[in-house]
């Protein structure tokens, strides 16, 4: 048997990257997926790996920032498998930009998607997961949640923002049996990489704070693994906890 079997269990951005490798993990785990995104034929993507091992999944073009979308996508997914045990809150969008030249737009979008939609997310699981005898709730955050970052203003904070709901959520739902943790990744060779682009005269000295000790990044399936273990039997006694898959870079 799976560790997931008879399992149910919603990814948030799993259209692409860190998203995608753990919709796939859970899948080969024996759980029922839903798999969550605003980019329709990223979903379609995930899906379609996911049946053609031989594992179940639904999509739902879903925009976690959006109230009514976000309640939409949690009842299709108890709609389609009557229940739901698991929520990895895994979407997310960042960039560098300097502070003073940092736009309310941008700063709204970014904290939207990354804090949010996380909250929103956890907020109409919440009562499903409950209704199951308890769950787990796995959020994504960042190292740039823990630490500062150059030219990340608006990514740091609602990555920290993302900390804090994790730890005021696991007290809240410790007597429930449902688990809130999250997951504080380094680099991670994912297309989100590729809008972390310094400012052409940003200071290599703080960009260098941004590099692991090995000087290496790691695979959306590092990340998926740390998630699945977080949302697995194996840590039925870990909430509350933010763990760093950052290569020390933290330490």
């Amino acid at each position: 048997m799976g560790a997931f079997d008879s399992k149910t269990v919603i990814v948030t951005g799993a259209g692409s990257g860190i998203g995608r490798a753990t919709a796939v993990r859970f899948a080969a785990g024996g759980a029922r997926v839903a798999c969550l995104d605003v980019n329709k034929q990223g979903v379609d993507e995930t899906v379609a790996t996911i049946g053609a091992a031989a594992g179940e999944a639904i999509g739902v073009e879903t925009d976690v920032t959006d109230e009514e979308s976000v309640k939409a996508a949690v009842t299709a997914t108890v709609e389609a498998y009557g229940g739901l045990h698991v929520l990895a809150n895994v979407a997310g969008i960042g960039g560098f930009r300097h502070t003073a030249a940092e736009t309310l737009d941008h700063w709204s979008r970014v904290v939207a998607v990354n804090m949010t939609g996380p909250f929103l997310m956890s907020r109409e699981a919440l009562p499903h997961l409950l209704a199951a005898g308890g769950g787990a709730i796995v959020n994504v955050a960042s190292t740039a949640g823990i630490k500062g970052a150059p030219y990340a203003a608006a990514y740091c904070a609602s990555k920290g923002g993302v900390v804090s709901l994790t730890r005021a959520l696991a007290l809240e739902y410790a007597k429930s049996g449902v688990r809130v943790n999250a997951i504080c990744p380094g680099g991670v060779v994912t297309p989100l990489i590729g809008s972390f682009v310094p400012p052409e005269d940003g200071d290599d000295a703080l960009i260098a704070r941004l590099v692991a000790p090995n000087e290496a990044f790691a695979q959306p399936e590092d990340v998926a693994a740390a998630i699945t273990f977080l949302a697995s039997d194996d840590a039925t006694h870990i909430t509350g906890a933010i763990l760093t898959v950052d290569d020390g870079l933290t330490t």
